[in-house]
């Protein structure tokens, strides 16, 4: 039996702190699948089809490395709904400090009351990435900063870009 583990977020953008969490579930699955959380209500700064290629052009050679399957795909509904549509039984969840911790531990309980044989697994930000939020990314990037310390070289290029447009 194949482990298959799904990772979701906004990704908007992908930033090192994310590659962090994929670089150690790659590790810990069979497949990995990245999940796109889609929220009607929210604008993001980049359409889905750009984040999902920012996770295929930064995550894939993580993947490919540890002899991962890698797929990456858009949800608009609950997690664990799609887990359990894409065969997951595990759910990644990256932390970067106790705020997040309680916050996670308050959807682990939701999330195992809804589908109990999907077990949920925390990886711990390493030091270097602990301080990356994607929303401190996109304001620092928004104000001309640079953020090329806190994202791949691509993903920081396609910032350049998004912001020398407004």
């Amino acid at each position: 039996m194949s482990r298959i583990a799904l990772y979701a977020g906004s990704f908007d953008p992908v930033t090192n702190g994310h590659i962090d969490v994929v670089r150690h579930a790659v590790r810990l699955a069979d497949k990995l699948i990245l999940a796109i959380g889609i929220h009607p209500g929210k604008a993001p700064l980049f359409p889905a089809e750009e984040r999902l290629a920012m996770l295929e052009e930064t995550c894939a050679p993580l993947a490919k490395a540890a002899k991962c399957e890698m797929t990456c795909i858009t949800f608009d509904g609950l997690l664990v709904a799609t887990a359990q549509k894409a065969g997951a039984s595990i759910l990644i969840r990256g932390l970067r400090d106790g705020t997040d911790f309680d916050y996670e531990m308050q959807m682990v309980g939701m999330n195992e009351a809804m589908a109990p044989e999907i077990q949920t697994v925390f990886l711990p930000a390493s030091p270097m990435v602990r301080p990356i939020t994607a929303t401190l990314v996109r304001q620092i990037a928004a104000m001309g900063g640079d953020v090329s310390s806190f994202v791949p070289a691509s993903v920081a290029e396609r910032l350049k870009k998004r912001f020398a447009k407004s």
